[in-house]
């Protein structure tokens, strides 16, 4: 074998290990130090664990966040750890080299080892993931692949996402199915209400329920397998939106007991930016339309919904990074910490006088995302006043009856940067 030959050779072989190899990037970079820190909490259960600042400034270290800026608006899109950067550069660069050949006949191949990952990180198939760009093309391909017909009824919510409201609303221009949504007061401690909420709009019509699994305007986590369950006992079936609940929550998707299921990869699973999934119950696949064409719509595999021509191959590639990342701190352990980050900020500020919260601080209801209000001031007058003022990136959200800055911090955020946002809400309240 001549020299350039052999350097091939070694280059396709590692690229086909990739992430899922024990020389994957993750290992290479972290595995000696995180497997120290993690013996120094072994013995912790996830929630003193949380609180072992030694141990999480080991992975704060793996992020390149610009410290000129806090970032606290990770419920948009978090920051990619930096194995999973390099992870995307340097299959990009692979690509560049021969893109036809590395990108079919290379980089194709670790699709289906990452399906099997996402599966397992799921709690589900690999027969029922697909792998897209996000939420919204995952659940719009749900939405629109359902074979319902005029009349037939769809129950949703004012506070869903405006992408997944305005799919349904299409379907109804176009087809005249009925999307009806009802509306709740957050932050709600009452499963039943919730589910009540649900089932007083069900009639004799109704084939569908769409359920936000974590509201992403205030952080109510939702009930959705007692929504599920109520909805199953009439005949509907359930979709649901995870956008904000995979990589943080700690729970399997099959704990939900819906039909339909998308989500975004580059929220709390930190996978590269435009990277998303989507679950699809194995029963179901066979009748749900593609999105984009397919040479057999009515096939039961579930690869048909990825037939979306040329892709990014190094995002996928990031993607098995970032599993890696999580699974080296652990899903209970990320929940715990993120959701103790958020309790941090808002219990110190809860009872500065003219501030109120707009979410739940029991665990039950709430994990990362807080919504913050300040009397006499806008969501927009605040967010503008911490960033202008503190370099505090947050979002202000007015959709419907929920007016609130959202605040959410991530695995990276320091308590350095929650005092100073503690601070700034006082010193702006005041």
């Amino acid at each position: 074998m001549t020299s350039n030959g052999r350097r091939s050779f070694l280059k396709q072989a590692a690229t086909l290990a990739g992430a899922f190899s024990v020389n994957s990037l993750f290992s290479q970079a972290h595995a000696v130090e995180w497997e120290k820190a993690a013996r120094n909490v072994e013995n912790l259960n996830p929630e003193q664990a949380a609180q072992n600042e030694d141990f999480w400034a080991v992975i704060q270290r793996s992020y390149s966040v610009n410290p000129n800026l806090i970032n606290l608006n990770n419920g948009g899109v978090s920051p990619s750890p930096i194995v999973v950067q390099q992870a995307v550069e340097r299959y990009n660069q692979l690509s560049n080299e021969g893109p036809s050949y590395y990108m079919w006949r290379i980089l194709d191949q670790g699709r289906e080892p990452l399906r099997e990952r996402l599966a397992k990180l799921g709690g589900v198939s690999p027969e029922e993931i697909a792998i897209n760009r996000n939420s919204t093309e995952a659940l719009n391909t749900i939405i629109f692949g359902l074979p319902l017909k005029a009349g037939d009824e769809v129950i949703g919510t004012k506070q869903d996402y405006p992408h997944m409201i305005e799919a349904y609303k299409q379907r109804g221009l176009r087809e005249g199915i009925v999307y009806k949504q009802i509306s709740f007061d957050f932050p709600m401690e009452d499963d039943e209400a919730i589910v009540k909420g649900f089932e007083a709009a069900i009639t004799s019509r109704t084939k569908l329920i769409h359920v936000t699994h974590i509201v992403n305007w205030c952080g109510q986590i939702m009930p959705v397998a007692k929504i599920a369950d109520m909805a199953h006992a009439r005949g509907i079936e359930v979709i649901c939106d995870g956008a904000h609940s995979f990589g943080l929550l700690d729970f399997k998707i099959s704990d939900l007991h819906c039909d339909y299921f998308g989500t975004s990869l580059h929220k709390f699973l930190s996978a590269p930016i435009g990277s998303g999934m989507m679950w699809i119950s194995r029963d179901k696949i066979e009748k749900i339309w593609p999105l984009v064409c397919a040479s057999e719509p009515h096939s039961s595999n579930i690869r048909k919904f990825e037939d979306i021509g040329t892709r990014s191959f190094p995002i996928e590639q990031g993607i098995g990074e970032a599993i890696n990342f999580h699974e080296g701190i652990g899903s209970k352990r990320k929940e715990e910490r993120i959701r103790y980050l958020k309790n941090y900020w808002a219990t110190r500020v809860k009872d500065i006088p003219k501030v109120k919260l707009q979410t739940s601080l029991n665990a039950k209801y709430s994990c990362a995302i807080c919504g913050v209000s300040v009397d006499g001031m806008t969501p927009g007058a605040l967010a503008d006043a911490l960033f202008e003022k503190y370099k505090i990136h947050v979002v202000g959200v007015n959709w419907e009856n929920i007016h609130t800055v959202r605040i959410t911090p991530h695995v990276y955020t320091t308590i350095a940067d929650l005092d100073k946002l503690v601070g700034a809400i006082k010193t702006i309240a005041g």
